[in-house]
């Protein structure tokens, strides 16, 4: 068995005769094996991991007892294969070893150049298998609970209205992330008002995406309550500023409220980006002037939505700064709203309606034009609610 690179091999051994002979062994069995000497555990652990590969350890050291060096070892540089070396009469020591978390263990008795390295690469390569299968179980297993966590803290929408299509893009920017502090919702209240939620908490952490999900719950318990727009603003302001954990954090929000018979609508923004309209009008950015400061900040004056007349069958996209504030190319310059609107012509939004209302092929497509002028993926939050109404069926 041979490996095509070098490995660094740390030789923790008291005794410089010994040294000396494991030294001989390996140039002439393995020279491509780097080694270097130290004589105590305290030596290992200063040297440790420093990309070591390996480390031949003999047990019987000045400054340890039993298996501590094991275990030290171990917990100094966990991803190192360790190779254990005994006396002709301590098999059973070596066999505690291994149960202490070794990859293997050789009488110095006897032992040759070629079982020496051999022993040392196979040691090596279980390390790695190791690694891999605890990395792989890691990683199944936190897929899992992001399942979880996402059916309980991502919505499902209550609206029954057969006219209305939504689809939702939800990713979290943060590497690994179970859920991020974008949030969004759409219940649809007796009345057949069609109510659409969109927001952004700032920063990346567990703490704002549990505020995220705090302030979606209570958009949703003060909606379904009959709470005016305004109403539910205010008691998202307060719900912010109770649970936020640091004195800076604030929110931004859209949100449409449309009428039951789908013609017209308001959008009331607090600090956030406007939504996209596709109607028989053409593609557009929601024309709002009334824009209130995000949530966290000062109280306003009242909270005035922006009125939207729709033409026929209408799309609107709403959508946290995640997808607008990737870079184009190298240089400063962001995507922005505008030219977001530019790709969504391309992509054809204003047909979502008429077609159906299918739209995840669209937020997928949207996405990787987004990462492409990018250069790489986004590592903002992103969150996306389409709504695509047909207003005769």
């Amino acid at each position: 068995m041979s490996m095509g690179f070098p490995v660094q091999l740390l030789l923790v051994e008291d005794d410089v005769g010994d040294a000396l002979l494991v030294r001989e062994l390996l140039a002439d069995a393995a020279p491509q094996m780097e080694v270097v000497h130290v004589g105590t555990l305290r030596e290992a652990e200063e040297l440790l991991p420093g990309g070591v590969d390996c480390v031949l350890l003999d047990l019987g050291l000045p400054d340890a007892i039993g298996m501590e060096p094991v275990e030290r070892l171990r917990a100094t540089a966990p991803d190192a294969a360790l190779v254990v070396l005994t006396g002709h009469d301590d098999e059973h020591r070596g066999i505690e070893a291994l149960s202490s978390g070794a990859q293997d263990y050789l009488a110095k008795a006897g032992v040759e150049g070629a079982m020496l390295a051999r022993a040392i690469r196979y040691a090596i390569e279980r390390r790695r298998l190791e690694r891999s299968r605890r990395e792989l179980l890691e990683a199944r297993l936190q897929a899992r609970e992001n399942a979880r966590l996402e059916r309980s803290l991502l919505p499902t929408a209550l609206v029954r209205d057969e006219r209305v299509a939504l689809t939702t893009g939800y990713r979290p920017g943060r590497r690994r992330a179970l859920i991020g502090g974008d949030f969004y919702d759409a219940v649809e209240l007796a009345d057949g008002t069609l109510h659409v939620l969109i927001g952004d908490v700032s920063g990346h952490g567990p703490d704002e995406a549990a505020l995220g999900a705090c302030l979606r719950i209570a958009w949703r318990s003060l909606t379904l309550a009959g709470h005016r727009p305004g109403e539910v603003l205010a008691g998202m302001q307060e719900m912010l500023r109770h649970e936020r954990h640091e004195p800076d954090m604030f929110a931004t929000l859209c949100v449409l409220v449309a009428d039951p018979d789908r013609s017209r609508a308001q959008v009331f923004l607090a600090g956030h980006p406007p939504p996209v309209l596709a109607d028989d009008a053409g593609v557009r950015l929601v024309d709002a002037e009334l824009v209130s400061p995000p949530l966290g900040f000062a109280d306003p004056d009242g909270w005035a939505g922006n009125p939207v007349e729709f033409a026929g069958d209408w799309t609107l996209l709403l959508y946290t700064d995640g997808l607008i504030e990737g870079r184009i190319g190298r240089g400063s310059e962001r995507l922005g709203p505008e030219r977001l609107v530019e790709m969504l012509v391309r992509q054809r939004l204003g047909e979502v309606a008429r077609n159906g209302g299918d739209a995840g092929p669209l937020l997928d497509e949207l996405v990787a034009e987004v990462e492409t002028l990018h250069g790489g993926e986004l590592t903002d939050d992103l969150a996306m609610v389409l709504v695509a109404t047909r207003r005769s069926r």
